[in-house]
């Protein structure tokens, strides 16, 4: 779980970057509102490292273009260190980097040319979709599985299971609603706050993300599982509530 703020507390913003023209631009969106966001920016990963684990931010946004490593490597390191909301700035149309990133733990991509306004309005869509609560005072349980939406905790035969907090979002999502078959832009819209101007890969890779993390077995999921043609199902005929 993340560092608790108070109220009026500005949301801590760590930017990974190499570009002064980026910093800049991305000080100047920042200040533009009103005081919400608390931006420090570091130029290494090690420098970026001791920087989370000593400021313990609410957002990470991570120039991999500009920063040398592998990217797999750099993203995994980060989510290591943090539970922070992750995003990842690419080379334009860099399908390789943009998956690697999300396969190993990114929230969310941005690609060159970088527009700082954009990308902060989608970070505050994200997280004013996290913070939305589920309105349930009781645990779900689903066969191994059982959910506790207003604790953010997530066990399977008894075992507390790590999940990011994009991948608990979009657990919840599928399993509040059992057996409803939800089309990827609808994800998009009530995980990310995009709706049908997001990119349906974030989708599917943190499903399948979500299914390594949950499934006995990912490559024949038992729970959320793929309708053809239309999106994802969590599948619910085992529920209870109590």
């Amino acid at each position: 779980m993340r560092k608790g703020r108070t109220a009026n507390s500005p949301i801590a913003v760590l930017l990974i970057e190499g570009s002064p023209q980026i910093e800049t631009d991305m000080a100047q969106s920042l200040a533009d509102t009103n005081g919400a966001y608390e931006l420090q920016v570091v130029h290494s990963l090690n420098d970026s490292l001791a920087a989370v684990r000593k400021k313990q931010p609410t957002v990470v946004i991570f120039n991999i273009a500009t920063i040398a490593g592998d990217t797999s490597d750099m993203v995994k390191q980060m989510r290591n260190a943090t539970s922070a909301f992750m995003y990842i700035v690419t080379e334009k149309s860099d399908t390789n980097t943009i998956l690697q990133g999300l396969e190993a733990g990114a929230d969310d991509y941005h690609e060159h040319p970088v527009n700082c306004q954009h990308l902060v309005a989608r970070m505050h869509a994200l997280l004013r979709r996290a913070n939305g609560a589920f309105q349930l005072e009781n645990a779900l349980h689903f066969g191994h599985l059982e959910i506790r939406p207003d604790e953010g905790r997530v066990y399977r035969d008894g075992k507390e299971i790590s999940l990011t907090r994009t991948e608990f979002r979009l657990l919840c999502e599928l399993a509040t609603s059992p057996n409803k078959v939800f089309a990827r832009e609808t994800l998009l819209d009530r995980v990310w706050g995009y709706g049908y101007f997001g990119d349906g890969r974030l989708v599917d890779v943190h499903v399948r993300r979500l299914r390594t993390k949950i499934e006995v077995r990912p490559d024949n999921p038992e729970y959320v599982v793929t309708v053809r043609g239309l999106g994802y199902r969590f599948d619910g005929e085992k529920v209870k509530q109590h």
